[in-house]
């Protein structure tokens, strides 16, 4: 870790070198070494209590990263607005912030026993496209620096049953953001869109629906009247949002499809996990992969009907091994849950 943490001051101070070019027209840096300097929150940072203006979010279906917690923050530039569109991510205009800081619970059965930050991330919508940062929390939890290099950070907690867990939580570097947030050769966010914001949020004590709650704000506009007409991706592991199909092709969504879609960076395995994705072969059913290697465990296809141990998916994503393991990236540890429903799903194929 100190060896990361020297790389990650050096990289910072060549960082700061060529940010103090990027300026908007003053002499404040747009890109801050500090969490703290850029105001998001008031009070104590750590509590993440944001300012007006700085609005909390969350998915029906979130990304899965080694059972981190997450806290979701959007920042739109003032009297701006996002138009609805329910097809893709949501266009948000240049100037918009998105803010997503991963955390642990010390004990997930009881969350009065504090938490751990890791980390923050920032997308930031320049003129020139979005810019990734991350910032990590110090072990004080008083701040969270900006770091470029990426590392680990060894992270222990008691699950819902009690037990201990630990990990060596990875921390990206900046090429790795890039990779999982590339569509066609640009940089672009991943999770909020119409469908995974079409649920209940609660706002100071009140539970109300996000996209009610952002077309009130007057961040949104041209949403329809009727919330029934509108997507709404099931959340993965509540049976009463959806079946086991729609609820399995949300979970492969957000965990793969910003890389296996046919814009992404696995376009070329011809394996699309995209939700609406229609064709049995390019979702995986009875397809030979491209260039699996030893990551096909012997097994002949991504999925066999009703067979999830003859199934590459399965074995990939119970694999630990880094140069196995679906996704690559963001996940050291197997998601039992996740692939107990993946499993459920193919077993229920015909």
């Amino acid at each position: 870790m100190k060896k990361t943490a020297l790389l990650g001051g050096l990289c910072l101070l060549v960082l700061s070198i060529l940010f103090a070019a990027k300026t908007d027209g003053s002499d404040e840096l747009k890109f801050k070494t500090k969490l703290s300097d850029y105001g998001f929150f008031e009070g104590k940072i750590s509590d993440m209590n944001p300012i007006e203006g700085v609005v909390p979010y969350s998915l029906n279906t979130p990304l899965f990263s080694d059972y981190a917690e997450k806290m979701r923050f959007v920042k739109l530039p003032h009297d701006e607005k996002v138009s609805y569109n329910d097809s893709t991510v949501l266009d948000f205009p240049i100037g918009t912030i998105l803010i997503k800081t991963f955390y642990y619970f010390n004990d997930v059965r009881d969350d009065s026993k504090g938490r751990q930050l890791i980390e923050t991330r920032l997308l930031l919508h320049e003129p020139t496209g979005w810019e990734a940062l991350v910032y990590v929390w110090n072990e004080e939890q008083t701040e969270a620096y900006l770091d470029v290099a990426g590392g680990e950070k060894y992270v222990t907690w008691k699950n819902e049953k009690g037990k201990k867990q630990k990990v060596n939580y990875l921390i990206p570097n900046l090429n790795q953001c890039k990779g999982c947030h590339n569509k066609s050769q640009k940089m672009t966010p991943i999770g909020p869109s119409i469908r995974q914001l079409n649920g209940d949020f609660t706002y100071q004590d009140e539970v109300k629906n996000q996209l009610l709650q952002w077309q009130d704000f007057g961040m949104l506009e041209g949403l329809p009247p009727n919330l029934e007409n509108i997507p709404k991706t099931p959340i993965w592991n509540d049976m009463k949002s959806g079946d086991v199909n729609s609820r399995a092709r949300a979970y492969l969504d957000i965990n793969c499809a910003h890389c296996h879609s046919q814009n992404g960076p696995a376009r070329t395995s011809g394996l699309y996990l995209d939700h609406h994705e229609q064709n049995p072969n390019t979702l995986g059913i009875n397809k030979s992969p491209v260039a699996a290697g030893r990551g096909s465990g012997d097994r002949e296809f991504t999925i066999v009907a009703g067979k999830p141990d003859e199934s590459i998916m399965v074995f990939r994503m119970e694999s630990e091994d880094a140069g196995i393991r679906m996704p690559e990236i963001s996940r050291q540890l197997v998601h039992k849950e996740g692939v107990a429903l993946i499993r459920e799903w193919i077993e229920g194929m015909k």
